[in-house]
């Protein structure tokens, strides 16, 4: 594509040399930049991206698009303007050719939640017939190709090259998780969502955002953006903002909205509502109430906080041209998620799980619901983040006391910290009555939460979920929950076979 032609209704301050240039992409990683490229030198908080433009620039990139002229690069385009992520999204719409305006967009925001509820809208618009696409901390989704995650939310170029293949794979619409990083760091600038979700706001991040304002600020940027004024040709559908109300944290979220509002609660009246609720050990039954009608759903989904995830998917579907009545079926036969509430299945005679729950409200939920089903004991395998808001550490611990029998503290993903240092401030918060063990090696905390566990009992091993490596400050190991709790059960069984 000539620059020219890239550079369509996008207003950039300055261009220095040629605009009939041939670029052939556009890259803000000085590491992925090829011949022909655009090269973004952003700034961050840590980082200056203009560092990185020799780099680039011997990788054959033909143009750059930076905040200030550098006469070094006398015989390289360079494109000045102040404000280089606005203009950097500009041009990414311009270079995939906007393809947000093609599909019905989907963006999901809140501390938990967003992967399950974004699997399950995913798999509602496919059920009838709408092919779509998932961009999510798990995977993204296009059409029959999946490709592991790199991101929660990626950068905004990649983005519009995911939802430019998404496109081209045949898909009308795509639902992205969207973390406060990607609201506050403009990875989703530029795009236009046609429905937004919030699911729910509790302690996290605040290493990032330092105040529990400031990360309900982030998240609320998503429905400042979703504006009635830019409905799409192509879609019949409203903007739609879909708000658990039964959050403290709603309103705040609902002030930001400048479209139309559909709400889902348990404990409040809303537009979409869940009543008489069992929880059991392998479903939950219950029934939602929407415009007038109450319809029977089921889900092998547990939990509370899984029904809220429905709601949210049900408020979706009606306010989307699916009709009430064909939803619980759909809601049914929803496939389990991998790292959410999965069970590992062994033949001890126990139940193990593996859960990304990495909160205090996260693993409150988990617990709580395990707890409640649990024949004998709670076995809890967790550890906290390096790198990461210190402050949810003893929370964490409290949220585990509460449920658990046992607490098995160990390793997550330390980063630049000392594990054991994480694990005594985990175990600062215990009461003095706590029964705990600190295995710092997370494959032999596993092990040991396994060997102790009795027929009867529950296995949690929270924290991770779907994650395959394991990073600390010199090295990243491969590292899967669920493929080590597997082996590590049949390697029991075995010897208890032979015994």
């Amino acid at each position: 594509m000539k620059l020219r032609k890239l550079l369509k209704d996008i207003d950039v301050e300055e261009i220095k040399g040629s605009k009939e240039i041939e670029i052939t992409g556009l890259c803000s990683n000085s590491k992925f930049a090829a011949p022909g490229n655009l090269f973004i030198a952003k700034r961050g908080g840590s980082y200056d991206g203009n560092i990185y433009i020799p780099e680039a620039l011997d990788a054959g990139a033909s143009a750059i698009l930076t905040d200030i002229y550098n006469p070094f690069y006398k015989n390289t385009v360079q494109l000045i303007h102040p404000d280089v992520p606005d203009v950097e999204a500009s041009l990414a719409a311009n270079y995939y050719g906007s393809p947000d305006k093609k599909l019905l967009m989907v963006g999901v925001t809140g501390t938990n939640g967003k992967t399950t509820c974004s699997f399950m809208i995913k798999h509602l618009l496919d059920s009838v017939s709408k092919p779509c696409g998932l961009v999510g901390s798990l995977q993204y989704i296009i059409g029959s190709y999946h490709q592991e995650a790199s991101h929660t939310t990626p950068d905004v170029i990649t983005n519009y090259r995911l939802l430019n293949n998404m496109v081209s794979e045949g898909c009308h619409a795509a639902v992205m998780e969207v973390s406060s990083h990607a609201l506050d760091q403009n990875r989703v600038q530029g795009i236009q969502f046609d429905a937004a979700i919030f699911t729910n706001l509790s302690q996290d991040h605040l290493d990032y955002h330092k105040t529990m304002k400031r990360y309900a600020s982030s998240k609320a940027l998503l429905f400042k953006g979703l504006s009635p004024r830019d409905k799409k040709a192509l879609m019949p559908y409203h903007k739609t903002a879909i708000v658990n109300i039964d959050d403290p944290w709603n309103q705040y979220i609902i002030k930001s909205c400048k479209a139309p509002i559909i709400t889902y609660a348990i404990d409040n009246d809303a537009d979409v509502s869940a009543s008489s609720i069992i929880y059991g050990r392998e479903s939950t039954t219950f029934d939602v109430s929407y415009g007038g009608s109450t319809l029977p759903f089921t889900t092998s989904f547990p939990g509370k906080y899984n029904v809220y995830n429905i709601l949210a998917v049900v408020a979706f579907g009606v306010t989307h041209g699916i009709p009430f009545e064909t939803i619980p079926p759909l809601v049914s036969s929803i496939p389990a998620i991998a790292g959410r509430m999965q069970e590992v299945q062994n033949p001890l005679g126990i139940k193990v799980y593996v859960d990304s729950a990495s909160t205090e409200d996260a693993l409150h939920n988990v617990s709580s619901f395990l707890k409640s089903t649990a024949k004998n004991r709670l076995i809890i395998v967790f550890g906290c983040g390096g790198n990461r808001d210190k402050s949810k550490r003893p929370k964490m611990a409290q949220a585990c006391e509460q449920h658990a029998d046992i607490c098995v503290v160990t390793t997550d993903n330390p980063r630049d910290e000392n594990p054991e240092t994480i694990c005594r401030s985990i175990t600062r918060a215990f009461s003095s009555g706590t029964n705990y063990v600190v295995e710092v090696d997370r494959r032999e905390a596993i092990h040991y939460a396994i060997k102790i566990a009795e027929p009867g009992d529950t296995v949690l091993i929270a924290g991770k979920g779907h994650e395959k490596k394991q990073y600390f400050a010199h090295k990243t190991i491969p590292f899967d929950d669920v493929a080590i709790a597997e082996e590590l059960c049949n390697d029991i069984s075995q010897k208890k076979v032979t015994v």
